[in-house]
């Protein structure tokens, strides 16, 4: 592969940085993990566990349903960073790409002279490798997509192995080693780790590709859209010929960067699309017809919301079908999908208010599920609380797109910053929380800005109203908002259950 200069990665000369050969021929050892509790990174955990190794792991962070998830699958995790954490030494250590060089773990790993690999180098020796890999990347949907494949593949008999940057409702995992021929993942374009800036999807060398969207993210890696597009470009320059790649056409870079390749099945809402969904009707089950050339070929329906899983839906069936799944046998495997948490997900609904927990942090994905909240609760009065914790979020590159974005909702409520201590954000270039509000007043909508979670459950406490429709989306967990917010709308409907006893 020769790359352009400017995509010329920076990647480590260290021997030591690799997978052992025995632990590939013998699937035995011991694999220490370090930043176990990201969500890739648990699910290798499982993964490794799951191929007969012997799995530890570091983390300073843990959270549900992460810190649940490990605790089930018994992987005995240090709750700080430590050399001794490294004692008895381990056959191989996966470095997270939250760690950076002088990680005090880190810097031990480094001084042992242990062998060590990134996440994608890893997953590829120990698992890929000997499999099918079935890549879904983009900017947007790849978690919901990738299980959606899966899902299909698991329906329809494939017994497919996964990794998902989700929790998949119903199997309750976010990874599984299993026995058929393909291995279906997200392949994401952010870095593989300290020692690797390559994307990590540069490591899977798929053998079908779902690519989804290209939009400008990941703000402190990439300078701008057309320095995405490059990787995303790369990506496709290392699909075999032959190996399909299917593209969603609503997202011109995407299209711009996939049509070069041989063989490019495209989808979407765009009229010029080959395979279109098209009325679109949601009456708490999501339907649309499904047209191949412009004949119906087809009529959907999901328990999920929103038009951007019901591109997302098209998309998975039409990507099963290159490795041998009919077409309708893929819809149909769907009309069951339980969805992914945290994904437009529905916790519950108290005294007549409704909680939904999402993930969306840029602001097409905020956008596209309020979009999609919206058309499941006509004429309910929205809420959006918004948290700027990504690394594009925290900085000002969307000031402005995330007042177009969240004047879909009625109320809004803006968090603070997520401020890191090995910050490199200048204060000029963060995000302003502050601002957002002003400018939502100023467009009509109520708006507030609390850095404080508990300050932001008490003001939906008193301030919503049966009917509401209250919706979290962060990329972390808000510090703790959903509980928070869980407790307080609970002990407000008992309250007004009390009140009309």
């Amino acid at each position: 592969m020769s790359l352009a200069p400017e995509l010329e990665w920076y990647v480590t000369a260290d021997p030591n940085n690799r997978v052992p050969e025995k632990l590939r021929s013998e699937s035995a050892g011991h694999v220490h993990l370090l930043a176990v509790g990201g969500v890739a990174m648990s699910g290798l955990a499982a993964l490794l566990r799951a191929a007969g190794f012997r799995v530890t792991g570091s983390d300073d962070v843990l959270y549900p349903p992460i810190s649940t998830l490990l605790e089930r699958w018994a992987i005995p995790v240090f709750r700080s960073f430590s050399p001794q954490n490294l004692d008895p030494a381990p056959d191989l250590v996966v470095v997270g790409n939250k760690i950076t060089r002088t990680n005090a773990e880190a810097r031990a790993v480094l001084e042992r002279q242990l062998p060590y690999a990134s996440l994608p180098q890893t997953l590829y020796e120990l698992f890929l490798r000997q499999r099918i890999p079935v890549v879904v990347a983009g900017t947007h949907g790849k978690t919901t997509t990738t299980a959606m494949l899966a899902w299909i593949f698991a329906a329809t008999g494939q017994r497919p192995s996964f990794l998902v940057g989700g929790q998949v409702l119903q199997w309750d995992c976010n990874a599984r080693l299993d026995g058929g021929e393909h291995f279906i993942l997200e392949g994401d374009e952010y870095d593989s780790a300290f020692f690797d800036k390559r994307p990590k999807f540069l490591h899977y060398r798929p053998r079908g590709l779902l690519l989804n969207a290209v939009e400008f993210d990941h703000a402190d890696i990439y300078r701008d859209l057309d320095h995405v597009k490059q990787a995303f470009r790369v990506l496709v320059e290392t699909l075999p010929d032959g190996a399909p790649l299917v593209v969603c056409r609503d997202f011109p870079h995407a299209w711009d960067v996939a049509r070069g390749h041989n063989l490019v099945v495209d989808f979407g809402f765009h009229p010029n699309a080959t395979w279109r969904v098209t009325d679109l009707r949601d009456d708490g089950r999501l339907s649309f017809r499904l047209l191949h050339k412009g004949t119906d070929v087809a009529v959907a329906s999901l328990p999920l919301m929103g038009a951007m899983n019901a591109r997302n839906a098209l998309g998975a069936a039409l990507c099963a079908g290159h490795f041998g799944v009919p077409f309708r046998e893929a819809i149909r495997a769907l009309e069951s999908f339980p969805g992914v948490a945290r994904r437009q997900q529905f916790v519950g609904e108290f005294g007549g208010v409704v909680l939904v927990d999402d993930f969306a942090h840029h602001p097409t994905a905020v956008a596209a599920t309020l979009d999609a909240v919206a058309h499941r609760y006509p004429k309910r009065r929205l809420w959006a609380l918004f948290e700027p914790r990504s690394n594009t979020s925290r900085r000002k590159v969307f000031q402005r797109e995330y007042v177009d974005a969240l004047a879909r909702a009625q109320r809004v409520i803006v968090g603070g910053v997520l401020r890191k201590s090995s910050d490199a954000v200048a204060e000029e270039e963060l995000f302003s929380p502050s601002q957002l509000a002003a400018d939502l007043e100023a467009a009509g909508v109520a708006a507030r800005h609390f850095d404080d979670p508990e300050v932001i459950a008490v003001a939906v406490q008193r301030n919503v109203r049966p009917g509401d429709v209250v919706v979290i989306m962060s990329n972390g967990d808000f510090g703790g908002l959903r509980e928070k917010l869980l407790v307080a709308l609970q002990e407000r409907a008992r309250g007004r259950g009390a009140a009309t006893g």
